[in-house]
């Protein structure tokens, strides 16, 4: 099982979408998945996901692998970091 936050606009695709408190969606992991696939599981559109998408506190490619106890940030398109090319991302 996987945390994934939610964050902006991304925060409809959680049950809990008061902007007070976090959108926090638990999904299962089986091994060999990537965080394409948890997008793509949670149901959301990939034009809607930003490029900041976060690992375990890093910055990670869509490609990279999600393992049981994770924690994934999701960002969408129109939030963005400032400085993004001082964050390595990932793969």
């Amino acid at each position: 099982m996987i945390k994934v936050h939610l964050y902006g606009r991304l925060r409809r695709f959680a049950d809990k979408q008061d902007p007070s408190s976090d959108s926090v969606l638990h999904v299962p992991v089986e091994g060999g998945e990537t965080i394409e696939d948890i997008v793509r599981h949670i149901g959301i559109p990939r034009e809607e996901l930003g490029r900041n998408i976060f690992l375990n506190g890093t910055l990670s490619a869509l490609s990279r692998e999600v393992k049981d106890g994770d924690r994934l940030g999701l960002f969408p398109w129109d939030m963005s970091l400032l400085y993004r090319q001082y964050f390595p991302v990932h793969e």
